[in-house]
């Protein structure tokens, strides 16, 4: 409450001095405009003693207009409005002659009429200013959207369901340990309440999970009682938010090796960002479940890569390649921009924001600061558009649906995802993203005691992201290059840097109907270069594909074709281990040193997985049984101890394969509902997930959300 008590003075001190500043600006235009308005004497002054007269006169200004108007507005209570109206103008008039005449500075003077004029200016300017200062405090903003609300159920005379909705929050690669250490410092104070945890102090568990809050404030110094439980769960193999959103709303991601991979049947490159690509996994995940997913049972989805079954969408990738009525992914940003108020407080905190990720990537630059990327460019505006834009148009989306009364929402925030690419996980900029996240937490959960049902609110992540410097600055090649050395193929001088797959770079286009598709990407394999290898990159894992094969090669006919490129890559410091398939052991895993594990050992004998944890063979095996998998599965090398990856992007912060926190992200959920897992169980898997999320929604909504999914089981109406 503290921290919460002393960011609202500090907001309301920021806006006053915007607001004289404002004012003394206004003040020196309008004295150089008008002959009969003067801030100095009339043997000149300097300009610094012209602006100090300024400052004076719109503080004195500022105050009298605070402390006499409200003695006035009671006093004329009884004037007719049409007199009321002229005499405020006389009235403000009268004060900046007041103000002028009383200036510390003794400069300063207006002829009457003038001052008139000046007033009304100046008044107008300074409620302007601060109308538009206070659209971006979340009080004031929470305050407006309860009118609306209130307005909104007046209109309609109807009560809202009795049983609970319930929204989904995703963060986007907000790992398990940076969800804990974030609360632990104070960072994240909504989900430290959530979970009982006092600033570096560890969890109290509620005595009742079904106790209602009572609003009575804790003594100071101990912790209050927990409403949520935090969950680890780990990802598949592919830790990246195309296959573990694909599991999560559609209950399955078979067939998702990576985040970009080459199909050889239809000689494209699939790119989960893309909103082609997004729409055939959509396609192919209904058709292999046979039903539409999560969401399907009045439901919203916003700004996730899938629709999930619902029929309120906005912000969605897979339905982003549409043209016409059809197309409902950009409807959301209409709808928040349509009001001038969400207009301006977007713009001034997008504006902030470009300056805040210029002046932190220069500090990183003068410091020298290692590991680090590039993040010039066009990246600050794509930056401000993923902590900003999208941030504020996917919360409204969800307060909108919350108001409404929906059953279930799913949301993702993708701004710490964006930021921690370029800036590291547990970098300063990340964690001060991660501390807006939580006041949008609050923003939503505050709303909730307004909506016309009540509502549970489960927040989750889809990956983490594994720390460490790129492949390319630690070994001065590309894992592109270093391929073509072992395929005895001229390397180019020049690097090529690889794409980002950040999800804020393909919702830009999508939102400015640019296409995702670009270098690589956009078009098959030229005919000419089919006999040379593809590699494609997904984080820290690779994926080295011949498209002149019509099927997944074996090590065999690799080792055939070119003899020495598996020994290259698997004995190569910066890679971990290959996945390849083979006509003798089936899946066969190789690392350095001859190491060669066939897929059915790895549990009697991990060899190169050893270090990367439980579940690692698994993962494996799975992604060895898909189809399109690559003829050659590149994961880096990595490093336990400090749980550092090699990207094979340009990101210090990645994930996308195997290795440390990328793999493990958080389950966060009321404790109304019941647990995820059973004690001592692990959550492994996005389908698991999906299982856990529709169960949860049965034990809210009862029999009409499907127990099982299987095929014949379409949208409820």
């Amino acid at each position: 409450m503290g921290g919460g008590r002393w960011r609202r003075v500090l907001s309301g001190v920021w806006r006053s001095v915007a607001v004289w500043a404002v004012s003394t600006v206004t003040m020196l235009a309008l004295a150089g405009l008008l002959p009969d308005f003067q801030l100095q004497s009339d043997t000149g002054d300097s300009a610094t003693r012209i602006a100090l007269t300024a400052g004076a006169g719109a503080a004195v200004f500022g105050l009298l207009s605070s402390l006499v108007w409200p003695l006035l507005v009671r006093l004329l209570l009884l004037v007719p409005a049409l007199v009321l109206g002229l005499l405020v103008f006389f009235l403000n008039g009268s004060l900046l002659l007041i103000a002028l005449r009383i200036n510390p500075s003794g400069r300063g003077e207006a002829a009457p009429e003038t001052a008139v004029v000046v007033a009304a200016v100046m008044s107008a300017v300074a409620s302007a200013t601060g109308a538009a200062l206070a659209v971006r405090d979340d009080d004031a903003y929470r305050r407006r959207l309860y009118r609306l609300a209130d307005r909104r159920r007046r209109a309609s005379g109807q009560a809202g369901p009795s049983s609970p909705g319930t929204v989904f929050l995703q963060l986007d690669g907000v790992g398990h340990d940076v969800l804990t250490d974030a609360v632990r410092k104070g960072v994240m104070p909504t989900v430290a309440g959530w979970l009982g945890v006092v600033r570096d102090a560890g969890p109290r568990p509620a005595t009742d999970p079904a106790a209602p809050h009572t609003g009575e404030r804790t003594p100071p110094g101990t912790a209050p009682l927990a409403t949520h439980r935090l969950t680890p769960w780990r990802t598949d193999w592919s830790s990246q938010t195309g296959a573990s959103q694909l599991g999560i709303l559609h209950g399955t991601n078979h067939d998702v090796p990576a985040f970009r991979w080459y199909e050889k049947d239809s000689r494209e490159v699939m790119v989960c960002n893309r909103p082609s690509s997004a729409a055939e996994l959509q396609r192919r995940a209904v058709a292999h479940t046979g039903d539409e997913g999560l969401l399907t049972f009045d439901g919203a989805s916003r700004g996730n890569l899938f629709g999930g079954g619902a029929e309120q969408l906005a912000l969605v990738l897979s339905v982003a390649a549409r043209r016409g009525r059809g197309n409902r992914s950009r409807a959301g940003y209409f709808a928040y921009f349509s009001d001038p108020a969400n207009a301006v407080r977007t713009a001034m905190s997008f504006v902030a924001d470009v300056g805040r990720e210029i002046g932190q990537s220069t500090r990183a630059r003068l410091r020298k600061q290692r590991p680090r990327v590039g993040r010039g460019g066009l990246y600050p505006f794509i930056r401000a558009f993923a902590t900003v834009v999208e941030r504020d148009v996917v919360v409204a989306s969800v307060i909108g649906d919350m108001l409404a009364g929906r059953t279930a929402v799913y949301a993702d925030l993708v701004a710490y995802d964006e930021v921690a690419h370029h800036s590291g996980p547990r970098g300063r900029d990340a964690e001060k993203v991660l501390a807006r996240l939580d006041r949008s937490l609050a923003l939503v959960a505050k709303v909730a005691e307004h909506a016309p049902r009540p509502y549970r609110i489960v927040v989750l992540s889809d990956h983490g992201q594994s720390p460490g410097e790129t492949f390319l600055t630690r070994y001065g090649l590309s894992l592109g290059n270093l391929v073509r050395a072992g395929c005895g193929l001229p390397v180019p001088r020049k690097v090529r840097r690889t794409h980002s797959g950040a999800e804020a770079r393909a919702a830009v286009r999508a939102a400015l109907r640019r296409p995702v598709e670009e270098g690589a990407e956009q078009h098959r394999p030229p005919a000419s270069r089919r006999s040379e290898p593809l590699v494609l990159a997904s984080g820290n894992l690779g994926l080295v594909s011949f498209p002149d094969v019509p099927h997944r090669m074996s090590r065999e006919e690799i080792d055939a074709r070119h003899p020495a490129l598996l020994t290259t890559l698997a004995n190569h410091p910066g890679i971990g281990f290959l996945l390849v398939r083979s006509e003798e052991h089936g899946g066969l895993v190789l690392g350095a040193h001859g190491a060669e594990v066939p897929l059915d050992a790895l549990d009697d004998d991990p060899g190169p997985l050893a270090d990367f944890g439980p579940g690692a063979a698994d993962a494996v095996r799975r992604t060895h049984s898909f189809p399109h998998t690559a003829d050659i599965m590149v994961n880096s090398w990595y490093e336990p101890a400090e749980g550092e990856v090699l990207a094979f992007e340009e990101q210090i912060g990645s994930h996308g394969g195997l290795g440390g926190a990328q793999g493990r992200p958080f389950l966060l959920s009321p404790l109304t509902l019941s647990a995820p897992v059973e004690d001592g169980a692990d959550l492994v898997g996005a389908e698991q997930v999906h299982h856990v999320l529709r169960r949860w929604l049965r034990e809210s909504l009862g029999p009409q959300v499907p127990q099982t999914e299987g095929r014949g089981n379409r949208r409820a109406a």
